[in-house]
């Protein structure tokens, strides 16, 4: 399965800003996104148009959501459904990604209500997980993780397609920070979230791609990619310029 090489651009980007970017990425890319990537642009909301725009019809490019409230409709206030996303154009969308828990105050359960709506109504997800410095610092990475995924993927279908699903490990303490997480670190961590992924989904668990994110620039992708069980990035900062996506991408 191709690695999945996506941006997330949170709260930034007019539209005309956002269009302009992904068409840069799109002409930076040409000729030259790997055979093995997949690239994925998740911008925020009012931009999904242009943005979707400059990726239509390109291979090998995907349109994404940050955030989605899991009913198909219904009297709740400035949300947004999953069909709503599918008729914007968007294939995947994110869930858990730690600015919603821990600044917007989305707890496990919510998350795993996302992840199992988003999937019944037709989207790709990608639940994203990861401690704070405190539970790393108190030996708790494999609890906090095994209490992430348990209940994020609560609702999702024990026969999923493993292209339906990606797991995003991002430590919370590495967001943003400049930090990143070191080789070991991530190794450690990212087979821990493999194990219980075959431990809940069987084989399918072995082929769901594991994301990195936390930190991730040009100069340190290539690194990121070599360690076992990660099968692409989650990127924010450097995203946000086409030409250092595009780096990424290629790294």
């Amino acid at each position: 399965m191709k690695k999945l090489m996506a941006a997330n651009w949170k709260m930034y980007k007019l539209r005309g800003e956002a269009g302009q970017t992904a068409a840069d990425l799109v002409a930076a890319l040409a000729g030259k996104l790997p055979a093995d990537r997949e690239v994925l642009v998740i911008p925020p909301f009012t931009a999904l148009g242009t943005t979707g725009e400059a990726l239509a019809g390109q291979a090998g490019f995907a349109l994404g959501a940050q955030n989605f409230y899991p009913s198909s409709q219904g009297a709740f206030t400035g949300e947004i459904a999953p069909e709503m996303l599918l008729d914007a154009g968007c294939s995947y969308a994110l869930a858990g990604h730690s600015e919603r828990r821990h600044i917007l105050g989305e707890d496990d359960a919510m998350v795993g209500r996302k992840v199992g709506f988003g999937l019944k109504s037709g989207l790709s997800m990608i639940l994203c997980v990861g401690e704070k410095v405190e539970e790393r610092k108190a030996g708790e990475l494999e609890a906090v993780l095994r209490r992430q995924i348990e209940a994020g993927l609560a609702e999702a279908p024990a026969d999923i397609a493993p292209e339906k699903l990606a797991v995003a490990y991002e430590p919370v303490w590495a967001i943003g920070t400049g930090l990143t997480a070191g080789p070991e670190e991530v190794a450690e961590a990212h087979a821990l979230v493999r194990s219980m992924l075959v431990e809940r989904l069987g084989a399918v668990g072995g082929n769901i791609r594991i994301l990195y994110g936390g930190s991730v620039k040009p100069g340190n992708a290539g690194q990121l990619l070599g360690i076992d069980n990660v099968d692409g990035v989650l990127v924010g900062g450097a995203s946000l310029e086409a030409g250092s996506f595009a780096a990424i991408v290629t790294a």
